[in-house]
């Protein structure tokens, strides 16, 4: 057969999720050969024209600058959550702060919605409902109590966590309330056993100072933090309970941060101000970020569990991406003439059509007894694989969507006309089209699954395409560790929440608000200012300025003359190494350190050993440190002692001076801080 010089192009998308379209030629004769292999790109109607491109997409990330955010009408603002560092919970009296994955029990549950105060359904109460989950709870009687089960009323609210509340909204210069009003907030995913999460209003409109300008701040609430998630497979949903009941502050701005890099700035000077006041817990899991994000022409996205706030940036970004792409491809589709008035859809079960295929996915499901389902999107051919973040494509949105709501965890669970498989063969595909009536410029989802998750499934596939006419949907969306986002539910609305009638207010008296301002700490920028004065590294700076000790530092450097860095080295960095390797550092106190620095000050070999002599102190069962805790000895004790040293330990090695270096070793080890170590060299070499 002659090969016919010209060659016919195919565009074959690698993947799914990749943004990169690469061309492959191919002869007809090839085309011929794999005739079978065609799959459902290959539409029913040939020669329709393909859609014009859409503009190009925003530059990579590295390449952003301000303007460029400035254009696109970037607005962020941020709601910090903080645990709070009490002994108790906040509405029982279980203890707080105690993680264990260990449990006693197990709680099935299932949730429900309830009508707000207005009589109204909250929409995100109603789309976890569609879910249908099984919840879980894993239980450990140690961390929890009926009151979490909701079987017993709530305990008056914690006084020391409201304290710590009225402290910190004191540092971030809110408002404070008159009286404290506990309200009920609806949570339907299971991750509040009650359904609700009670919260109250401690604060409003703070701001703090942030580059020559404020940044604004709505509110701080005080509230009890939620179960941690163990799985979510399918219509079962585990967590475990214990951390639930937790205090915790919760810092909203308003959107007043223009850039990615902004927003991780702004996060990271709200985390350190909390922190100053040593009343929060610290670690993983203790504070948590959510990130509200607006483009000029979108809406308010909200990207929940932001764990570090390195990954803020990228975060921001990749949602600003996400809302421009969007808002692309519904102007390209009302240029087609796909409007929300004109919009179809035609979906049919294609289980029959599907019996023999080899692709693995529909294969197993198969297996397995599903179904499987196609829609037809009118006018939607080109925007299913439409980039819309970083590595993701328009039908990651419909996946997510049938992920969530449907409970088709299992991935891949659609198939579109875009996608890359090849394993449909064309005469299969010709069939569907048929079924749903498909021409050249609609779009094809495939989908599988149990009958009754196929229902809400081809119904979200059609509620998602029809919010792609609107432009950028109300939601919620999870954050991911490579900087992305998926969803997670429909942003909620104020119907979710109402008075709580189990609690009464609590009135906030000038004398409680009196003796609270006096623990408040100075702003950590002022203490900035001064231990950056001192000359120390930015690093350092910018945690001791942080530091619940910051005022102790400032005051031991000029009280005792001693030099900051060995201060420093002591006060923060050796003690953080201390609490790590489990020694009770809550025996140097304020009172221990200033008395050391005192002594230390007048004895430089009590200075040089400080490490040695705190460790000791901690070890002991003195209640306070004094300066006899390790007593300093003479020049003839310390001979006797090298004495004993030498005939007492063998050296196996005949060199003089490695001789000197293992026997001087030895002896500092015990006369460290008791003399001198010029001293000890000497009297080694003496007697070797």
């Amino acid at each position: 057969m002659r090969r016919n010089p010209h060659e016919m192009r195919f565009t074959i998308y690698m993947t799914d999720d990749r943004t990169e379209r690469k061309p492959l030629k191919i002869s007809p004769f090839c085309c011929i050969l794999n005739l079978a292999r065609r799959t459902l790109l290959e539409p029913s109607t040939r020669g329709a024209p393909h859609p014009n491109p859409m503009r190009t997409l925003l530059k990579p990330f590295e390449e952003m600058t301000d303007a460029d955010y400035a254009a696109l009408g970037l607005k962020v603002g941020l709601e910090i959550h903080q645990q709070l560092l009490t002994e108790k919970k906040l509405f029982c009296r279980c203890r707080a702060g105690r993680y264990s994955p260990k449990f006693d029990a197990q709680i099935l549950r299932h949730m429900r919605p309830t009508l707000s105060e207005l009589g109204e359904y909250d929409g995100t109460a109603l789309m976890e409902f569609k879910t249908k989950k099984d919840i879980i709870y894993q239980i450990n009687h140690e961390t929890l109590c009926t009151y979490e089960m909701d079987d017993t009323p709530p305990f008056e609210i914690n006084q020391h966590a409201l304290d710590i509340a009225i402290e910190i909204a004191m540092l971030l210069n809110y408002s404070l309330v008159g009286e404290i009003h506990i309200a009920r907030k609806q949570y339907l995913d299971g991750s509040i056993p009650t359904g609700f999460q009670r919260t109250t209003i401690v604060g409003v409109d703070g701001w703090i100072p942030f580059k020559g300008r404020r940044i604004s701040l709505i509110q701080l609430g005080l509230e009890e933090d939620a179960c941690r998630e163990v799985s979510d497979i399918g219509h079962e949903r585990t967590y475990l309970t214990d951390r639930l009941g937790m205090p915790l502050v919760e810092t909203v701005t308003h959107a007043e941060l223009r850039t990615p890099q902004e927003a991780a700035e702004a996060a990271d000077l709200l985390r350190r101000l909390s922190r100053s006041t040593g009343n929060v817990r610290t670690g993983i899991g203790a504070g948590r970020q959510d990130v509200n994000v607006s483009i000029r022409g979108g809406t308010r996205i909200e990207i929940k569990g932001v764990h570090r706030i390195p990954l803020i940036p990228l975060l921001v970004y990749n949602e600003a991406l996400r809302q421009y792409s969007l808002l692309q491809i519904r102007d390209e589709l009302h240029g087609r003439g796909v409007t929300e008035k004109t919009f179809e859809s035609r979906s049919a079960d294609v289980t029959r059509l599907l019996q023999r295929t080899k692709w693995e996915p529909i294969r197993q499901a198969l297996d397995r007894g599903e179904e499987v389902h196609c829609v037809n999107l009118r006018g939607f051919v080109g925007i299913l694989s439409q980039p819309t973040q970083t590595g993701k494509v328009f039908s990651r949105e419909i996946s997510d969507r049938v992920r969530v709501i449907a409970c088709l965890t299992r991935l891949p669970n659609i198939l579109t006309s875009e996608s890359t498989e090849e394993n449909i063969d064309s005469f299969a595909g010709r069939r569907i089209r048929k079924a749903v009536g498909a021409d050249s410029q609609d779009g094809l989802v495939l989908v599988w699954g149990k009958p009754a998750d196929l229902q809400t499934a081809v119904k979200e596939i059609v509620i998602r395409a029809g919010e792609a006419l609107i432009g950028i949907p109300c939601e919620t969306r999870q954050a991911l560790a490579d900087g992305t986002n998926g969803f997670e539910r429909i942003l909620p609305g104020p119907n979710r929440m109402y008075p709580d009638t189990d609690l009464p207010p609590i009135e906030i008296r000038e004398d409680r608000i009196g003796r609270i301002r006096s623990l408040v700490p100075r702003p950590l920028w002022e203490h900035e200012k001064e231990i950056r004065a001192m000359g120390l590294p930015e690093h350092l700076v910018r945690s001791i300025a942080s530091s619940p000790r910051a005022d102790l530092f400032e005051s031991l450097v000029s009280e005792t003359g001693i030099p900051p860095v060995r201060i420093t080295r002591l006060l923060f960095e050796k003690t953080r190494d201390w609490k790590r390797s489990g020694l009770p550092v809550s025996k140097l106190t304020d009172a221990v350190w200033r008395r050391f620095f005192s002594e230390a000050s007048k004895n430089a070999l009590l200075l040089e050993d400080a490490a040695s002599e705190l460790e000791v102190f901690m070890i002991s069962d003195l209640d306070e440190w004094h300066p006899s805790v390790r007593m300093p000895s003479n020049e003839k004790d310390a001979g006797r002692m090298v004495d004993g040293i030498i005939q007492n330990e063998a050296c196996a090695t005949p060199d003089p001076e490695a001789r000197r270096r293992f026997f001087t070793g030895k002896a500092m080890s015990v006369l460290r801080g008791r003399i001198s170590g010029a001293t000890v060299d000497r009297l080694v070499r003496e007697r070797i």
